[in-house]
């Protein structure tokens, strides 16, 4: 595969058959082969997630294809492009064939987020890909206690369903708005579930957040799986 990370949370992942273009609303994006399909995945609809310039791409790309959290308003979408467009709950599966994909098809199965819309996890050609959305520890300072052991417990349950699903690729929060608490999510995440590779996410320009992360001592069985993000625009094979 190769991975471009775009902005944000958004990546453009490029495997033999497809294109898979996540939580997209602004950045520039690397030229696409035009015989390769390009799947848009959106987890919710808040504006760091999604947006409606995501439906333009298919003046420049034909073989564009939708997949959409259900709380993103279907008002949202172009009435021409309904038919390229797919909604997906948590908890619920798509089994996506051409035209919307390449030979192999494409499995989503939609999991709930602890903020809005869901995660996504994605089968394609042997692999494994996840991408959390905003499922993710959300622990605050100053939030009550017994409100930040909801949001875990109810972070961890959501966890327990991807555990022992290998998964070849992931892209994962670290958030360092959560301060002291910005790598709760990730430490969960790899412990309960990993990856093979993972990429940090929605950790607004602070390309620093991964170097912090990686020295703790709670990262030092499985840091080298987290991949340093250095720019928007770079690329990485793998």
């Amino acid at each position: 595969m190769k991975i471009t990370y775009i902005h944000h949370s958004s990546f453009l992942v490029e495997t033999e058959e497809n294109y898979f273009l996540f939580d997209y609303f602004e950045g520039k994006l690397p030229q696409l082969k035009e015989d390769k399909p390009l799947l848009v995945f959106a987890s919710h609809r808040h504006g760091d997630h999604f947006s409606p310039v995501i439906f333009d791409l298919v003046k420049t790309h034909a073989s564009t294809g939708f997949v959409l959290s259900d709380d993103i308003w279907k008002r949202r979408v172009p009435e021409e492009l309904m038919g390229k467009t797919c909604f997906i709950g948590p908890e619920e599966e798509l089994d996506l064939q051409a035209p919307f994909t390449g030979p192999s098809g494409v499995k989503v199965h939609g999991f709930k987020s602890t903020d809005e819309g869901v995660a996504f996890l994605i089968e394609t050609e042997g692999k494994r890909i996840y991408h959390a959305g905003d499922l993710n520890n959300w622990v605050w300072e100053g939030e009550p206690e017994a409100d930040n052991k909801r949001m875990s417990q109810r972070f961890h349950q959501e966890l327990e369903k991807l555990r022992g699903i290998h998964i070849d690729v992931a892209f994962m929060l670290l958030d360092p708005r959560q301060e002291k608490d910005f790598y709760l999510g990730m430490d969960d995440f790899m412990r309960m579930v990993g990856a093979d590779v993972v990429f940090p996410m929605h950790f607004w320009g602070d390309f620093e957040v991964t170097d912090r992360f990686k020295v703790l001592e709670c990262a030092k069985d499985y840091k080298d799986r987290i991949v340093k993000i250095s720019t928007t625009g770079e690329s990485f094979e793998i």
